[in-house]
This record gives C-alpha cells, structure tokens and sequence, in this order.
C-alpha cells in the first residue's frame, strides 16, 4: 500500500494567484510585473510567476520598511 499523496505545492502562480498571495489587487500584479519589480515567465500567452520571486519581492519590501 502506498500512503495517500499530501496537497501539491504550486512552484509558479497566475497574477490572480500571485495578488491573492500578497494580498493586493489583480492590477497591482500586473503594473509590478509590467515596470519589472516583479519578474514573471511568460510562456505563450501565459504569464506566471515563482514562487521564489514572491518571496523575494516580500524580503525587498521589509528591507526597504527599514
């Protein structure tokens, strides 16, 4: 028997997903995608972005906080 496979981790999110995430709004995902703060892959006509990129948007925010 095999144990029941835990939830799947996204490694890339929609902006939809990205902005829910960070709590912002949907258009405040794509101007940061668009002014590049906020790096993204686009794969046809697909944008998404990692996971790490979040994460490293979030730790800017705090260094600038300080």
């Amino acid at each position: 028997m095999t144990a029941p496979a835990g939830p799947v981790v996204p490694l890339l999110y929609t902006p939809e997903e990205a902005a829910e995430a960070l709590r912002f709004g949907r258009t405040t995902v794509y101007e940061l995608m668009a002014d590049g703060t906020l790096p993204f892959i686009k794969r046809g006509r697909s944008r998404r972005i990692r996971v790490a990129d979040l994460q490293n948007y979030v730790n800017n925010l705090e260094q600038q906080a300080s």
